[in-house]
């Protein structure tokens, strides 16, 4: 009789506005990190989710990993964008064989896509109390085509992608090992990119809402490009509090302040939405990740807004990490940006 050990993946977190490669050590009660770095892209080498130049993204995986003398090959990524569909829906009470079965069917009411251009997948929550004989399910589509480029430029770089993800569920993955001590609540976390907000909203440490948004970083950065006259580089220094002679801190402010407007009433939109059709539930704290978190007034402008305490999520807070290998104040302040990818790093596989 064979006994398979699960085998662990590398977190790869494919973003628009750069790549981050996050390795665990999966010990007996906890984790410890091992390998973590990040690597920029260029602008427009991935728009809302889609890789379009595919060249970058191959050669900033290859350059990456080899910097970080990555030994794993396999790894686990993860997707999110319009071409992704994430939908709690109720069905008859089934076991899960008889879904699997049925889920094909069921799936094309919801999605907007032709079905045999998707991949599905499904995880039932449970059923239904107050109606008789239903059960809720969360129906998870991706369309092939973004699946097979994003395993394309791994293969490419000499890895091998064995788990493709979400990032809204990657992020729990984090979120779960980072803070037990919430997921008795219902809490809020938001995932800033450069081209994508992702909203996610945890009833008891499971999903219960999630919105993707083409909203990011790269709003900010065009802004001050357009109104301040300044290059691509010069703007992302000054998006995250950084100084030019070419703008004053007033100026730069004043710009930022537009965007922060439009990107808050998004999430307050989207707040007030999950608030209407779960009018029980009540938020205890929004934990707010991705590079763009850095955007100074950004998290006060949403507190303020939504009325919620926000915390910036560190999802290193429940990993072992050595100061002889990693700087305490460099993992601080990379922590937001490395949040997919920790989860992602916390996947593992069996070994079939």
């Amino acid at each position: 009789m064979a006994f398979w050990k699960p085998k662990n993946l590398v977190g790869l977190d494919i973003g628009s506005h750069s790549i981050k490669i996050v390795e665990l050590k999966h010990l007996k009660g906890g984790y410890e990190l091992k390998n973590f770095g990040v690597a920029q892209l260029p602008p427009e080498a991935i728009v809302d989710g889609v890789i379009m130049d595919s060249a970058v993204v191959v050669e900033s995986i290859r350059s990456l990993a080899s910097n970080l003398k990555l030994t794993l090959k396999n790894v686990a990524t993860s997707v999110a964008g319009h071409s992704l569909i994430i939908k709690k829906i109720q069905l008859p009470l089934m076991t899960e064989t008889e879904l699997e079965e049925q889920i094909q069917w069921e799936a094309e009411q919801y999605i907007p896509f032709e079905i045999e251009d998707v991949n599905i997948d499904f995880q039932i929550l449970g059923p239904l109390s107050e109606e008789e004989g239903q059960m809720e399910v969360l129906l998870v589509a991706v369309k092939k085509d973004i699946i097979n480029d994003y395993t394309a430029v791994i293969s490419e770089a000499g890895l091998a992608a064995q788990v493709v993800d979400v990032d809204a569920f990657a992020l729990e993955n984090a979120f779960e090992v980072g803070y037990p001590e919430q997921l008795d609540k219902t809490v809020v976390l938001i995932d800033v990119g450069a081209g994508i907000m992702n909203i996610n909203v945890l009833k008891g440490g499971v999903s219960t809402f999630t919105r993707d948004i083409t909203i990011g970083g790269s709003n900010f950065t065009e802004e001050i490009q357009k109104e301040l006259g300044v290059s691509y580089e010069e703007a992302e220094i000054l998006k995250l509090g950084g100084s030019s002679d070419r703008a004053s801190p007033a100026e730069v402010l004043g710009v930022l302040r537009l965007t922060t407007e439009n990107l808050v009433l998004e999430i307050q939109r989207s707040l007030d939405f999950f608030s209407a059709t779960s009018a029980e539930e009540e938020i205890h704290g929004i934990f707010l990740s991705g590079g763009t978190c850095r955007v100074p007034g950004l998290a006060m402008a949403i507190e303020e807004r939504v009325g919620i305490p926000v915390e910036i999520f560190n999802p290193f807070r429940g990993i072992a990490c050595s100061d002889k290998l990693f700087d305490p104040d460099y993992l601080e302040a990379a922590g937001p940006v490395a949040a997919v990818s920790v989860g992602l790093a916390l996947r593992r596989t069996d070994e079939r």
